[in-house]
């Protein structure tokens, strides 16, 4: 069910476009990847220098929501999402084009990405080649497998 929140969660959540794509571009902020942090379309744009030349790119200054934006004053290529329709699931397609089309991927991921994906295996499976569709199957059993322990703490 859509909800609107009335007041913005963060200064780098400004409107209901950057909360819904919020779950899948955080994990840019595990590499050298910016998530348009220093413009006016946090969480709705990605980009880096690393990645090929396109007709999208942003520049980031400090602003109210981040005050030494990564790249600061150096022109980031990637995506602009603002667009994208309500996304209902966690997206990997833009961490793996990224990934992809990176120039150096030995700088791609940092040590923090394996803190938001909990462990190594995301990195590595995106390191591999692993089609989206492949690691999404890789998460049925820890899925299933919650849905069985969360099942005495619910209400209704």
């Amino acid at each position: 069910m859509l909800y609107s929140l009335p007041v913005k969660p963060s200064p780098n959540l400004p409107n209901n476009q950057s909360i819904n794509l919020y779950a899948s571009l955080c994990f840019f902020e595990g590499t050298n990847v910016s998530v348009g942090r220093g413009t006016e379309k946090q969480f709705q744009i990605y980009g880096s220098p690393y990645l090929p030349k396109s007709n999208f790119s942003f520049t980031p200054i400090p602003n109210f929501g981040a005050k030494e934006p990564t790249y600061k004053n150096i022109e980031c290529f990637g995506e602009d999402l603002t667009a994208v329709a309500k996304v209902k699931q966690l997206e990997l397609k833009w961490l793996i084009k990224a990934y992809q089309t990176t120039s150096d991927k030995s700088k791609f991921f940092n040590p923090f990405f394996t803190k938001l994906a909990g462990t190594k295996k995301l990195q590595q499976q995106i390191e591999a080649g692993t089609p989206e569709t492949e690691i999404r199957k890789s998460w049925k059993k820890g899925i299933e497998d919650f849905k069985v322990m969360r099942d005495e703490y619910l209400i209704y």
